[in-house]
């Protein structure tokens, strides 16, 4: 029983000690623990809202760099209250650096792609929904991350480019500009009128509206070849369009060639048997 008294007794020295010791230290560093992580929820608000009146930052971007401010003034704050404690911080902010070079060394390939992501974000070469040509892969565009760009194959098949490759690369953007120019070639025989085959196609063109009238559309004979006189039309249409506009009046021209008696040949060559009429 003496000896359990004298343990309760020592304890209670103890505590008393530690807390005449360390009871306000304890108390400040709760006081800097709650205090900074209101002022750090509340900068983290204040920077999400200014940055929400930038119309083209995106909000993923926003919503990271929000974050990103506020876990920094939680690291000061943790700091703060290792030194409450008479910690010594310079040598943990000596460690936390080593710590974080050589965690950026080994992650260097990721912290490029968030980057390079951080860049796609601020300055949008491209946005959701458009089809573009980039890192070597053509698709529509689903998502943007911070870390990786979605892209959907005009077949549905999902593709994964790292932000770095992208924006290491040049982009093609087909659906930047709100028009677009369908290109067709379309050959006639060398006995065929041209003004006729070009009525059918300017008929084809005319009863289309998807056809733009300005820029006003370009029919030209484009060459003189080995099988045929080809010739190039070109129509502007709106970007949707494009791919069906496309596949309609190549249909349509070949229907209206038909009709109005103009041939389309097949590559064709002409072999002159050499000594032939000697024989005869």
């Amino acid at each position: 029983m003496e000896n359990a008294l004298t343990w309760i007794e020592g304890a209670r020295e103890e505590i008393t000690a530690f807390v005449t010791t360390y009871g306000l230290s304890v108390i400040g560093g709760l006081i800097i623990l709650v205090v900074g992580w209101i002022v750090a929820g509340s900068v983290r608000r204040a920077v999400d809202r200014a940055l929400s009146k930038i119309e083209k930052m995106d909000v993923t971007l926003r919503q990271f760099l929000a974050s990103l401010v506020r876990y920094v003034i939680l690291i000061f704050v943790v700091l703060a209250v290792l030194a409450q404690f008479g910690v010594q911080t310079a040598s943990l902010i000596a460690i936390f650096g080593a710590a974080g070079l050589a965690v950026g060394l080994a992650l260097q390939g990721t912290l490029s792609n968030l980057a390079a992501g951080v860049m796609l974000l601020l300055f949008r070469p491209f946005k959701v929904g458009q089809y573009v040509e980039a890192g070597g892969k053509a698709g529509t565009v689903k998502a943007i991350d911070l870390f990786v760009t979605e892209l959907a194959t005009p077949d549905n098949v999902q593709i994964l480019i790292p932000n770095g490759q992208i924006w290491g690369s040049s982009v093609t953007n087909y659906s930047f500009h709100e028009t677009r120019r369908v290109d067709f070639l379309v050959g006639i025989d060398y006995g065929d009128d041209i003004n006729k085959a070009f009525d059918a196609i300017k008929g084809v063109i005319a009863k289309d509206s998807r056809c733009l009238k300005d820029p006003e559309p370009t029919i030209v004979v484009g060459e003189l070849a080995d099988s045929s006189v080809n010739i190039i039309v070109r129509v502007w249409s709106a970007g949707s369009d494009y791919w069906a506009v496309k596949f309609d009046l190549t249909k349509a021209f070949k229907e209206a060639l038909d009709a109005a008696g103009i041939s389309i040949p097949f590559p064709q060559r002409t072999v002159h048997m050499a000594g032939r009429a000697a024989a005869e």
